[in-house]
Protein backbone atom coordinates (compact mmCIF):
# COMPACT_ATOMS: atom_id res chain seq x y z
CA UNK A 1 0.00 0.00 0.00
CA UNK A 2 3.32 2.14 0.21
CA UNK A 3 3.95 3.00 -3.64
CA UNK A 4 2.26 2.67 -6.65
CA UNK A 5 3.07 -0.15 -8.62
CA UNK A 6 3.34 0.38 -12.58
CA UNK A 7 -0.02 -0.67 -13.57
CA UNK A 8 -0.94 2.23 -10.95
CA UNK A 9 0.60 4.05 -13.78
CA UNK A 10 -0.48 3.00 -16.53
CA UNK A 11 -4.09 3.47 -15.26
CA UNK A 12 -3.43 7.01 -14.84
CA UNK A 13 -1.44 7.57 -18.31
CA UNK A 14 -4.11 6.33 -19.96
CA UNK A 15 -6.87 7.94 -17.88
CA UNK A 16 -4.59 11.46 -18.76
CA UNK A 17 -4.36 10.24 -22.19
CA UNK A 18 -8.24 9.97 -22.73
CA UNK A 19 -8.97 13.37 -20.93
CA UNK A 20 -6.76 15.17 -22.50
CA UNK A 21 -6.28 13.46 -26.14
CA UNK A 22 -2.27 13.02 -27.17
CA UNK A 23 -1.96 15.86 -29.15
CA UNK A 24 -3.26 18.31 -26.67
CA UNK A 25 -0.58 16.64 -24.19
CA UNK A 26 2.20 17.29 -27.35
CA UNK A 27 1.27 20.58 -27.47
CA UNK A 28 1.87 20.93 -23.71
CA UNK A 29 4.91 19.18 -23.39
CA UNK A 30 6.66 21.52 -26.59
CA UNK A 31 5.24 24.72 -24.68
CA UNK A 32 6.72 23.67 -21.85
CA UNK A 33 10.07 22.52 -23.41
CA UNK A 34 10.09 26.36 -25.01
CA UNK A 35 9.80 27.88 -21.62
CA UNK A 36 12.36 26.26 -19.95
CA UNK A 37 14.98 26.47 -23.10
CA UNK A 38 14.16 30.61 -22.65
CA UNK A 39 14.84 30.82 -19.10
CA UNK A 40 17.66 29.40 -20.12
CA UNK A 41 18.41 31.82 -22.15
CA UNK A 42 17.35 34.65 -20.01
CA UNK A 43 19.55 33.56 -17.17
CA UNK A 44 22.65 32.83 -19.69
CA UNK A 45 22.39 36.24 -21.01
CA UNK A 46 22.37 38.26 -17.79
CA UNK A 47 25.53 36.16 -16.90
CA UNK A 48 26.99 37.60 -20.16
CA UNK A 49 25.34 40.45 -19.30
CA UNK A 50 27.15 40.65 -15.62
CA UNK A 51 30.23 39.50 -17.11
CA UNK A 52 30.23 42.24 -19.59
CA UNK A 53 29.61 45.01 -17.30
CA UNK A 54 32.60 43.67 -14.51
CA UNK A 55 34.69 43.81 -17.75
CA UNK A 56 33.78 47.42 -18.21
CA UNK A 57 33.85 48.48 -14.93
CA UNK A 58 37.95 47.29 -15.47
CA UNK A 59 38.32 48.84 -18.15
CA UNK A 60 37.10 51.99 -17.19
CA UNK A 61 39.31 52.02 -13.46
CA UNK A 62 42.17 51.27 -15.87
CA UNK A 63 41.92 54.57 -18.37
CA UNK A 64 41.73 56.14 -14.73
CA UNK A 65 44.73 55.10 -12.96
CA UNK A 66 46.72 55.95 -16.62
Amino acid sequence: MGSFSIWHWLIVLVIIMLVFGTKKLGNIGSDLGKAVRGFKEGVKGEEEKAAADKAAIDVEAKEKKS
